[in-house]
């Protein structure tokens, strides 16, 4: 009978490191999801998007002249995504918490912090770099150039705060390392196949081509979190630790007070 996790000693990061290639993860029993599934949920999320701006340019609405356009169209395609890839567990699986490792503990919130902190460190210095290489002009995010246009109320505001820095990094994950993440390991591929792979096509998925560079930096210490501790709460925690500062400083660009 193997020990019972309460009674083993806690593993340091070094140790959770060299667990990685020692112990594979179980099969996954139940679950009867794959890439088809991650497939759908991308598909969700475009078709969402395109629908909003349609129905936007239907009433001869800017996304950038109108606040509401401007919080459905930034959050809502998202958020559908995510609640798509939740339903697909229960209804083709063990649900999030057992096919998307939807958990957290003590270990995942002291790991995510840590590599929330490093990402920061890593995005900055890869924000000053690419900055210089494509020109202060270019080195914006999309969400940052929709709301450079909008002088957003504060409640507005806020909630688009939120968003960056805490809905949309739940959601993400829940997209990318919960599913996309399960898709891959369902196929027996190994745990660093699935790092590199989700790493790789959340910086693809943002759909801003000459961002991607930087966002494949920013997302190599929150696949980490996935990967060392086997769980999406540290790579939730790493990821709104590391969209925090972004947020802030769209708040207050789009308050007026930057």
């Amino acid at each position: 009978m193997s020990e019972p996790e309460s009674l083993k000693p806690k593993r340091g990061f070094i140790e959770s490191v060299r667990d990685i290639s020692r112990n594979p993860e179980p099969e996954r029993v139940g679950q009867r999801w794959g890439f088809g599934a991650f497939l759908l949920v991308e598909a969700i999320f475009i078709l969402s998007a395109v629908f909003i701006t349609a129905i936007a340019r239907q009433f001869g609405v800017s996304l950038v002249e109108s606040v509401a356009f401007v919080l459905v169209g930034s959050i809502l395609p998202t958020i559908l995504a995510a609640a798509a890839a939740v339903v697909i567990t229960y209804v083709r699986g063990n649900g999030p918490k057992i096919d998307l490792r939807f958990t957290m503990t003590k270990e995942d919130l002291a790991i995510g912090l840590k590599l929330g902190i490093l990402g920061l460190v890593l995005t900055y210095s890869a924000a000053t770099i690419w900055a210089k290489v494509v020109g202060e002009e270019n080195a914006t995010s999309a969400v940052g150039d929709l709301l450079s246009g909008s002088n957003l109320p504060l409640a507005a505001a806020i909630t688009m705060f939120l968003y960056v820095s805490l809905i949309g990094p739940v959601c993400e994950e829940i997209i990318y390392r919960g599913l996309l993440w399960g898709a891959v390991e369902r196929q027996g591929w190994s745990r660093w196949a699935a790092f590199g792979l989700t790493t790789v096509i959340f910086a693809i998925s943002h759909f801003e081509p000459l961002r991607t560079s930087l966002l494949l930096v920013i997302a190599i210490p929150i696949g980490i979190a996935r990967l060392i501790t086997r769980r999406l709460g540290a790579s939730i925690v790493a990821h709104v630790m590391n969209n925090f500062l972004p947020g802030l400083t769209l708040l207050l660009v789009s308050v007026g007070a930057m």
